[in-house]
């Protein structure tokens, strides 16, 4: 084998693992900060909400480089390229940082009138300012995060991002106490305080990962390798990155479109029962995304090295392991539907819309569970054109379209949203699977 002995450290469990926790742990910091604000003023806890959709929508930005960066330095390393290996990190680290202040400066400029734009008024276009300002003018920070978590990863060191996570997570909660709630004899300072808290502890973790990655992976000399520009791994970085982050991009705003039918022509309940719903069901796919994460770099190394085979079985056998959470949590949440949403409210309406969804439901954890999974790994393998526009077709004819007519025209209200999504997901699945078969993605390999 050409891999490195990066590779040695890798198998599909030991690198899923960390990936889980630190998801869960980065769900965990808005959480924290919408806690601790509502413990301060309501108002203020909405206006901070409303600015992270802006703050969510600059990161996806950023995954243009950081996404293209775990399959380019995998493949790479699979190959024996350590030196390309280097040059992508270079390159991701730098391109995110010009690309992330560019977006701060705009941000930060222009904060009051982007939260205007998106319906923001009165006290949650003030609050949600004074937190936009600071969040959005460091958001650059995340950037680099986003590369150095990227380049750690495909290097086998999921624990490590994992675990400055963890120290993220704790530094946002004490310090998110001390300015919000004015603690240590701290002036109370509402939404400021929660974007002061949020963008220290973010500096503080981008300072520790940059030091591991310049004393365990790389050195800082690699930055002499931009040096001519490398206008090839370049291009492949866009042409890996642009398709994916416009995918995400493209379903981000299907589901505000979703949103919008509901909040049109369906019921107040409707409403608030997705709402419950969606934030529920977010936990049954962490696992199968955290899998997908950690099959998508095996199999860049795999392919990277060009043993296919062994591609094909990490891709099957993760499957597999995701099949085997996802099911049984989806259909434990059927015995348990009341409950769930009884978390959230005790209205006798919302839990009864509610509870009917997860006998639907089920469908869109099995279609979605193929799709995290076939996807990651043909992303992983280089075929990146596919799976994107695929998705796109599916999200806007079947998920949002069949949306509108099942709940709409033909009356099934919130029901025949999900059916929509059990449609999309499974169609989906069915042609990302069929495509894994196909052997296509062994003619995609990114390397030479």
């Amino acid at each position: 084998m050409k891999a490195d002995a990066s590779q040695n450290r890798m198998n599909l469990m030991s690198l899923t693992w960390p990936i889980l926790i630190e998801t869960i742990l980065f769900m965990l910091l808005g959480f924290i900060d919408i806690f601790v604000l509502s413990r301060y003023d309501d108002v203020a806890a909405s206006a901070v909400s409303a600015a992270n959709q802006v703050v969510s929508i600059c990161n996806l930005v950023f995954t243009i480089v950081s996404g293209a960066t775990a399959i380019l330095i995998s493949q790479s390393l699979g190959a024996g390229q350590r030196e390309r290996a280097s040059r992508v990190a270079a390159l991701s680290l730098t391109f995110n940082l010009a690309l992330g202040l560019g977006v701060s400066a705009v941000v930060a400029l222009f904060s009051r009138e982007i939260l205007g734009f998106i319906g923001a008024k009165n006290l949650v276009l003030e609050y949600g300012a004074q937190y936009l300002q600071i969040v959005g003018g460091f958001i650059f920070t995340q950037a680099i995060l986003n590369s150095i978590t990227s380049i750690l990863r495909s290097h086998g060191f999921t624990k490590t991002s994992m675990y400055v996570t963890a120290i993220m997570n704790g530094l946002n909660a004490l310090l998110d106490s001390a300015f919000v709630l004015g603690w240590f004899g701290l002036a109370q300072l509402g939404a400021a305080g929660v974007a002061i808290a949020t963008t220290l502890a973010r500096v503080i973790g981008v300072a520790i990962l940059l030091y591991i990655l310049f004393h365990s992976v790389e050195s800082p000399a690699i930055f002499t390798k931009l040096l001519p520009f490398p206008k090839k791994d370049f291009a492949m970085m866009m042409k890996v990155g642009l398709p994916s982050a416009f995918e995400s991009i493209n379903y981000n705003v299907s589901q505000l479109v979703v949103t919008s039918i509901v909040f049109q022509f369906l019921t107040e309940v409707d409403f608030i029962t997705k709402t419950y719903v969606s934030n529920i069901v977010i936990f049954f796919y962490i696992f199968s995304t955290s899998i997908g994460q950690a099959a998508q770099i095996m199999i860049g190394y795999q392919v990277g090295d060009r043993n296919y085979s062994a591609a094909d079985r990490t891709c099957m056998y993760s499957l597999k392991a995701a099949l085997a959470i996802a099911m049984p949590i989806s259909i434990a949440a059927i015995f348990f539907r009341c409950q769930l949403i009884m978390v959230f409210t005790a209205d006798p309406a919302v839990v009864a819309t509610g509870a009917a969804l997860f006998f639907i439901d089920i469908f869109v954890e099995l279609g979605r569970t193929f799709n995290i999974v076939v996807i990651d790994g043909l992303k992983g393998a280089g075929d990146n054109l596919f799976p994107v526009v695929g998705a796109i077709f599916s999200m806007w004819l079947i998920s949002t379209l069949g949306a509108y007519v099942l709940a709409v025209p033909m009356g099934l209200g919130l029901s025949g949203i999900w059916i929509a999504f059990a449609a999309d997901e499974c169609l989906r699945a069915a042609a990302m699977f069929l495509r894994w078969k196909s052997g296509k993605w062994k003619t995609k390999r990114l390397v030479e």
